[in-house]
Parts: structure tokens; C-alpha cells; sequence
């Protein structure tokens, strides 16, 4: 068996016993320089929390303990197909390598795909069920958010 299989089983191995207690059929392993750094589960069942999907838990905790640049270049692999959230959050964070066990076509019988959310995040904001609008505001000192942030970060160096 290779390692992506290998990891892969974690996933699924943590989905499944999720799925005993009482929650989503959802896991999620970080692995970096072929170590495993942090895993999670979907723990929505019991935060009521919709974001607290495995793969955000993982790299959330990839983070805290090993700091964020471990998470540049990492792999993550995942029981199902990662949710648009996910997949960004995992862009930003800089994973080099995604992988998944179960597709969305094997999640929709069960009501567990996020095919219908990447179809229309594809379409234009205008096209989206969801209001989206960007309504600039005028500034109130000479400075933008944007420049603010950026003398406060250069102050700190």
C-alpha cells in the first residue's frame, strides 16, 4: 500500500468513527515531509458550528502546533471531497497536494455532495442566489483600511 492510501485510510478510519459518535462521515489527515502533523474530524454535531468541517480542524491545528509555514507544501487527505470553504482555506493556507477517498457523486444519494455550491459560486455574483454586492465607503481620514494595515505591519518589523 503507498502512503496516499495509507492516509487516505486514516481519513476514513476517522469519518467512520465519527460516524459511531454520532457525527458527519467526515476525517481529514495533515501530513508533512511524510509525517502526519494533525488530523480531525467534523465536529458539527456537536459546535453546531457549520465551518467546523475536518479539514479546516486539521490545518487549524497543523497550525497551532507546528506554526503555518509547516502547512506550505503540505498534503491533506481527506475521507470526501472537500467543500469550496475547505478547498480555499486550504489555498490560502498553502497545501501543495489534496486528496479524497469519496467524490461527490458517491456523496449525493446521501444528501453529502457540494457539487450544487462549486456550480454556483461559478456563476457571477449577479446569477447567485445569495446577495452579494460590493458597496465601496467613503473614506473618513486620509487613510484606507488597506494602508492602515500595512504601516501597522511595517511598524511591527
Amino acid at each position: 500500500m503507498n502512503d496516499a492510501s495509507r492516509y487516505l485510510r486514516q481519513a476514513i478510519e476517522l469519518a467512520r468513527a465519527n460516524v459511531e459518535a454520532g457525527g458527519r462521515p467526515f476525517g481529514a489527515v495533515v501530513v508533512n515531509n511524510g509525517e502526519v502533523i494533525a488530523s480531525a474530524v467534523n465536529e458539527m454535531h456537536l459546535s453546531h458550528d457549520v465551518t467546523d468541517h475536518a479539514e479546516l480542524l486539521a490545518i487549524r491545528a497543523a497550525a497551532r502546533i507546528h506554526g503555518p509555514e509547516a502547512l506550505e507544501g503540505s498534503a491533506v487527505y481527506a475521507s470526501g471531497h472537500p467543500c469550496p470553504m475547505c478547498l480555499a482555506a486550504m489555498r490560502l493556507a498553502g497545501v501543495g497536494t489534496v486528496a479524497f477517498a469519496y467524490s461527490n457523486e458517491d456523496g449525493a444519494p446521501f444528501n453529502l455532495s457540494t457539487a450544487d455550491i462549486y456550480a454556483e459560486l461559478k456563476r457571477p455574483f449577479a446569477e447567485q442566489s445569495m446577495a452579494i454586492s460590493h458597496m465601496p465607503v467613503e473614506r473618513e481620514s486620509g487613510q484606507s483600511l488597506y494602508e492602515q494595515w500595512v504601516r501597522a505591519r511595517d511598524g511591527r518589523r
